[in-house]
């Protein structure tokens, strides 16, 4: 495994690769979804790049960047363990060099969900992986289904900027409790960890409900909501049931839906979501 910290190093490398280059843009602090990532690109591709960068201008504050886990030692062990050919670790004056002044936006898609609580973020998101894919021009890049709105924002820019790569989506993956995986679990303590269980119950409430045959929107959140509330050390962002590709507002769920929702449980914030299908 090669660990390159250059733009010119990596690219040197990439240069000499035959066949197809899985990629996977992280910013660190890996967990089993990651390398469930990993372990997708390794079964398609002949070569596999991850980066590891932690993104400032995606942050909501100073803070919040600073608070960000980071453990380059033990992410650079557990992707020598999965065999992984190269690993891009540059430092922020690399990628955003004195004077850089140019930015990536996907207008719409951007302004939902998480474009409302969290203004500036998929700018930030959109120009970093946008930088990423013209550095290490991959085949296919490898994306989380928790992010699904990162995903969203991410295929429509691909598509309208023509850049050629697949964008390949990976379920999912959950702790024990259904707790989305996630290197923000780290910063949550012991009582708060067992609070955050709690997202994948209201998951599974509007689940429950939509298996029975409730179709209307407004009753599934209400739900999710109550289910939410009842545990005090969660404050509730939002909780919103749209259509999965679009993010339009979804009153009655006659196509496939995504049910997102965002919370914070101490001063951590926490997304996650799932899929409703229409019955067939």
């Amino acid at each position: 495994m090669d660990v390159v910290s250059t733009i010119t190093a990596i690219r040197d490398k990439r240069r000499g690769i035959m066949g197809s280059v899985g990629f996977i843009p992280t910013m660190g602090a890996l967990h089993d979804g990651h390398l469930a990532l990993v372990r997708e690109a390794k079964r398609n591709d002949t070569v596999v790049i991850v980066s590891i960068f932690v993104n400032q201008p995606q942050f909501d504050s100073q803070q919040d960047f600073a608070r960000y886990p980071r453990d380059l030692k033990r992410d650079l062990e557990l992707l020598e363990r999965e065999k992984i050919d190269f690993v891009f670790v540059p430092p922020c004056e690399e990628i955003y060099p004195a004077g850089f002044n140019t930015w990536v936006e996907v207008k719409q898609i951007s302004k939902e969900l998480e474009g409302r609580a969290r203004p500036g973020h998929f700018c930030g998101v959109a120009t970093i992986v946008t930088k990423l894919f013209n550095i290490i021009q991959p085949t296919r890049a490898y994306f989380g289904q928790k992010d699904a709105q990162q995903v969203l924002v991410i295929s429509k820019m691909v598509t309208d900027l023509n850049i050629d790569v697949e964008i390949i989506v990976v379920p999912t993956l959950r702790e024990a409790d259904g707790l989305a995986m996630s290197s923000r679990n780290l910063l949550l303590n012991a009582r708060e960890r067992q609070a955050a269980s709690i997202l994948y119950r209201a998951l599974t409430v509007a689940r429950q409900m939509h298996n029975r045959g409730t179709v209307d929107s407004a009753e599934i959140r209400n739900a999710m909501i109550s289910c939410l509330k009842q545990e005090p050390l969660v404050t509730i962002e939002y909780v919103e049931i749209t259509t999965a590709d679009t993010l339009d507002e979804l009153p009655i769920i006659d196509r496939t839906a995504l049910v997102s929702l965002a919370v914070r449980i101490g001063s951590v914030r926490l997304i996650d979501n799932i899929l409703l299908y229409p019955p067939k």
